[in-house]
């Protein structure tokens, strides 16, 4: 009974003591394996964290990269509007250029004719003539003085060669510089009613402003003052049959 519990004892402490040494073993060789573990998800941690901010890193890229292409969208849109303003204003300074030639080329047609009309003054002779009278301190064409002038005008119907002399006068009320503008001012509606109404070419009219001077009267009284606020308007033609046949009109 003895040995029976001896042998019992016995192959139970070595039951126990083999055990112990299998847990020993797998502690062993579980950690090293364990450690692999946590080693690989800290790994995998750093890894999500990395790319993490590698896909921010892209996004700011993009971002950056689509307002850049913004901005020079937005550049180049700017630069072809100037581009096509630059274009416009060209065209215009173009039509504006080839308006001054032509004007340019006007102006030196007129220019030469009216030389050859004084490299031939001498051949000129007083055709027709008329005065038209303004009321006190007035430049505007009465009727009386509008009907005079197409009268004048129809007298010089067919003439070819011709000039035609404007003068402007006032009396002596006021002083001579306002006389002086108010004459011309007179002498220039006179132009302007042949030119608008009886189409006679500007190049050839000679206007002045005279002022007080030259009195067709002089007297002092009402009178007087009326017949000094005028225009003489005087053509002269080179054409001989004209010259040689008019008459001065009144």
């Amino acid at each position: 009974m003895k040995t029976h519990l001896a042998l019992s004892m016995v192959l139970t402490g070595a039951m126990l003591a083999g055990g112990c040494a299998t847990k020993k073993y797998v502690r062993n060789t579980a950690a090293p394996i364990q450690a692999k573990v946590d080693q690989v998800g800290e790994q995998s941690n750093r890894n999500t964290t990395g790319i993490e901010e590698t896909r921010k890193e892209i996004k700011s890229v993009d971002e950056k990269a689509e307002s850049g292409i913004s901005a020079a969208k937005e550049r180049a849109m700017t630069a072809e509007n100037k581009a096509g303003e630059a274009m416009g204003k060209a065209t215009e300074a173009g039509t504006m250029a080839a308006d001054a030639r032509s004007r340019a080329d006007k102006a030196n047609s007129e220019i030469a004719s009216l030389r050859n009309v004084v490299s031939n003054i001498d051949d000129y002779k007083l055709a027709t003539e008329a005065t038209v009278n303004f009321g006190f301190n007035k430049d505007k064409l009465t009727p009386e003085a509008k009907a005079a002038l197409d009268k004048l005008a129809a007298d010089k119907a067919n003439m070819k060669r011709f000039v035609v002399a404007v003068e402007g006068f006032t009396d002596k009320t006021g002083s001579p510089d306002y006389n002086n503008a108010l004459s011309q001012r007179r002498a220039n509606a006179v132009v302007n009613y042949l030119v608008t109404q009886h189409n006679i070419p500007l190049y050839r009219i000679y206007t002045v402003g005279l002022g007080e001077e030259k009195p067709a009267d002089d007297g002092k009284g009402r009178e007087a003052r009326s017949k000094n606020r005028r225009v003489e308007v005087k053509i002269f033609t080179a054409d001989q049959t004209m010259a040689s046949s008019g008459s001065p009109g009144q």
